[in-house]
């Protein structure tokens, strides 16, 4: 729909929504027929046949893993729910796993969305709906009650109803440049979740290139530094030649701002590897690529493919950029579209964020391949749900709600959204509803996968 051009006249557009699509429908589950297996053999197609199995074993671990690794499985399953037809710059992907901590350029260390491989124009529900199933599915992994699973769910769509509200109390300019750093988010939670924040910051804040060479390197007898193999999450390919590589991170660097493209023409490729990753994005084409600079200090970049996003392939959404920011009907590379959406979606993205497309070999049965580029872990780091109560989960969910709608808030369409939501929980009980119902849905599609890997349909493996 248009998005109304004033604040108060998008509020009333999305209080007049509440007669097409009362926010208590919005609890009602229409799950369409499908086969989840078949979904998953589809997108396993277009993959590293070899790290198939892998994929699968890591999905096999417990109903949360697969929920994690079924993006478009659930992009499939919204596509003919009721929605309110505003959009805005989804994340896609945005279950309770896909928030964490990272480094601003000044070396803060802030909280927000890390994951945008399947960010899109999308509906702003859809990226609610994730998380908050997320929630019920992983308080379930936690073994926490039904009445706790409920409250996490409703926690987050509080949270990000509330929070959305807050974000239209502020000017378009305050809510572009509202940061989430770790000094906003103690006062949210508990002690003992405090006590876990600062363990979570301190293992974030040592994870560095330096760091990260440590760990994964060692030195030829000549001296050079080189990745060490550990197959399969970690292993040397002969997909290109240094020099090639050197070729493409020049393409890379070359629309880089001019102060990043000057900083990184100090540095040297010195080698890369095929490296494993996540659970939905393993078996896609993912690198790490080590670099030196002129004292030997290292740079750890990460390259990883760019495919359409699920939004587009199972949810039936333009697979485009964001409105406004290319030529209308012109399709962008894939991986400009995630750069694209995480310097919308994130309060400060990381300044070697960048993309290129490459000629793939035949034998691909594609023209291209897309991928992005982006610092390896710098100073990233993740709550470990395990380690929470629940009291502490449901308190994390309603940080990831506001998160959220930080990030939804850069879209004019959330304008809209917020009148649509008002200040009753109608909305927040609808969803923490359809989060139970998805749960079970999620348990019956990982009963599937395990049969079908016991009848032989699918592979697996488990990791070492």
């Amino acid at each position: 729909m248009d998005v109304p051009r004033t604040l108060d006249e998008s509020r009333a557009a999305g209080r007049a929504l509440r007669d097409r699509v009362p926010r208590r429908t919005q609890g009602a589950l229409l799950l369409p027929e499908r086969d989840p297996v078949a979904i998953i053999e589809e997108q396993n197609r277009d993959r590293l046949q070899d790290l198939v199995p892998l994929r699968i074993g890591r999905m096999l671990e417990s109903p949360f893993a697969f929920y994690r690794g079924t993006a478009a499985t659930m992009a499939h399953d919204l596509r003919d729910g009721p929605q309110t037809g505003v959009h805005v710059v989804a994340c896609g992907d945005a279950h309770v796993s896909n928030f964490g901590l990272f480094a601003s350029p000044e070396r803060r260390v802030l909280f927000d969305l890390n994951d945008f491989d399947e960010a899109s124009d999308a509906p702003w529900e859809w990226d609610v709906k994730r998380l908050a199933a997320s929630m019920y599915v992983g308080g379930r992994d936690k073994g926490m009650s039904e009445q706790d699973c409920a409250d996490a769910a409703r926690s987050a769509v509080r949270g990000y109803r509330e929070t959305l509200a807050e974000a239209f109390a502020r000017s378009a300019l305050d809510r572009y440049s509202f940061q989430i750093d770790t000094d906003l988010i103690e006062p949210l939670l508990l002690k003992e979740g405090r006590q876990e924040l600062r363990r979570t910051l301190k293992k974030a804040r040592r994870r560095t290139s330096e760091q990260v060479v440590q760990k994964i390197t060692g030195r030829t007898e000549d001296g050079r530094t080189r990745i060490v193999d550990q197959p399969p999450v970690t292993q040397h390919v002969t997909t290109a030649t240094l020099d090639e590589l050197t070729a493409l991170f020049e393409a890379y660097r070359e629309p880089l701002r001019a102060d990043v493209r000057l900083l990184l023409s100090q540095f040297t490729v010195v080698d890369y590897v095929l490296r494993v990753v996540g659970v939905g994005s393993v078996g896609t084409r993912c690198y790490i690529v080590l670099l030196e600079g002129p004292a030997g200090e290292p740079l750890v970049l990460q390259v990883k493919e760019a495919t359409s996003s699920v939004l587009a392939t199972y949810g039936g959404m333009v697979d485009a950029l964001p409105s406004g920011l290319v030529p209308a009907g012109k399709v962008p590379a894939q991986g400009r579209r995630v750069v694209a959406a995480q310097r919308i979606l994130q309060a400060q993205s990381d300044p070697f964020l960048g993309w290129i497309t490459v000629e793939a070999p035949e034998r691909t049965g594609r023209p291209r391949v897309d991928f992005f580029w982006r610092q390896f872990r710098d100073m990233k780091g993740s709550v470990e749900l395990d380690r929470l109560s629940a009291n502490q989960f449901v308190r994390y969910g309603e940080l990831c709600g506001r998160v959220l709608a930080r990030a939804h808030s850069q879209s004019p369409g959330t304008r809209v959204a917020s009148g649509y939501l008002g200040r009753s929980d109608t909305f927040d009980e609808a969803l923490a509803r359809w989060s139970r119902a998805y749960a079970d849905v999620v348990e019956r599609d990982h009963a599937a996968l395990e049969a079908a890997v016991a009848s032989g349909r699918l592979p697996a493996e488990r990791d070492a």
